[in-house]
């Protein structure tokens, strides 16, 4: 099974922002165990808020250099698969430039796509998905669809008293 291009760019989103809240709630949960001298039943922990303004400062900036949401926002259905594919070409070369500009990644699996790979009972859901035929407890063997993406930095632009996250892009005019 292959995974598109934009599939592949909305997963990378998705674990990137996941991976963030995440850090900060294993982080507060480690605090927390350190702190406490007397076993006490835990109090749920409400998930950390989400950074929507740094969510939207990407989304902006994937729209700057690769017009991201122009292309999304575009209805294809009158281009023919040539119009398309030279659209894809643009956008594919300004997304992977902010990307690579302003996030590490690393792949989530170290083997290789195509590759075997054994998961054992117990193994973590968020950096796993199982897909196919899955039934009964771990270790699961199978082989490896797609190696997965993490974000080990990012590295977003300082911005200005008043920036307004909102506006992912300013309408253009020309005069």
């Amino acid at each position: 099974m292959s995974v598109s291009l934009f599939g592949r760019l909305r997963l990378s989103l998705h674990v990137l922002f996941n991976a963030q809240a995440a850090q900060r709630l294993l982080a507060s949960q480690a605090v927390a165990t350190v702190a406490e001298a007397v076993p006490v039943e835990p109090a749920p922990v409400a998930p950390a808020a989400p950074q929507i303004d740094r969510a939207l400062q990407l989304l902006a900036l994937l729209q700057q250099e690769g017009r991201l949401l122009d292309f999304i926002q575009e209805d294809l259905t009158g281009f023919d698969d040539a119009q398309i594919g030279a659209a894809a070409r643009v956008v594919h070369q300004g997304l992977g430039k902010v990307i690579r500009e302003h996030v590490t990644l690393a792949p989530v699996a170290q083997v290789s796509e195509g590759q075997a790979i054994s998961l054992p009972a117990g193994f973590d859901s968020q950096r796993y998905r199982l897909v196919g035929n899955v039934s009964g407890q771990g270790p699961f063997n199978g082989t490896l669809l797609h190696k997965g993406w993490q974000a080990s930095a990012i590295q977003l632009p300082q911005t200005l008293p008043g920036y307004d996250a909102s506006v992912l892009a300013p309408a253009e005019v020309e005069v």
